[in-house]
């Protein structure tokens, strides 16, 4: 992903208004950001941690205001383990966060929105590329595609779920 300012995210949300895209905080780390690493850009924001965003890149960038379920402290064994279901990186408990987004226009407005379950820290590229581990998992499940095909059938899951967000 090549490097995106602070303007161009603003301005690339969909499924919110302009007062809510201005009052979204940047990791303060924004500019240093491993662009080269990553397929999307996403964070939480620093004064609002149950809030979040990501910028899937492209001639015209699309951001995507998120909100992160409250963890519960439920006793099941989805609790113990839950995969991404972006980049499908087993996570020991605390690791996948629900995070429902807003749908696009009339429909988000009326309070209509969608989920999925997503790496909780959204470093979904920094995991496929082997730059960032799951805390905790002694077992790791390999997979024989390559990196370019997982990082294909990751963008095709991240591109459906903002087609879902953008479709209303």
């Amino acid at each position: 992903m090549e490097p995106i300012s602070e303007a161009t995210i603003r301005a690339s949300f969909v499924n919110c208004s302009k007062g809510e895209a201005s009052r979204i905080k940047l990791p303060a780390d924004f500019r240093e950001a491993p662009w080269a690493d990553l397929d999307f850009f996403g964070w939480i924001d620093p004064s609002a941690p149950q809030r979040a965003a990501i910028v899937v890149p492209g001639p015209d960038p699309i951001a995507i205001l998120l909100r992160r379920a409250e963890r519960g402290g439920g006793s099941g064994s989805a609790a113990r383990s839950s995969m991404c279901q972006v980049c499908l990186t087993d996570h020991s408990a605390g690791g996948v966060s629900l995070f429902t987004a807003p749908l696009a226009g009339a429909a988000g407005r009326n309070g209509n929105s969608v989920g999925e379950y997503l790496c909780s820290d959204l470093a979904c590229s920094l995991y496929l590329r082997g730059k960032r581990q799951p805390r905790m998992r002694l077992v790791r499940f390999e997979e024989t595609l390559t990196l370019p095909e997982k990082i294909d059938r990751a963008l095709l899951k991240l591109t459906a779920f903002t087609t879902r967000i953008t479709a209303a």
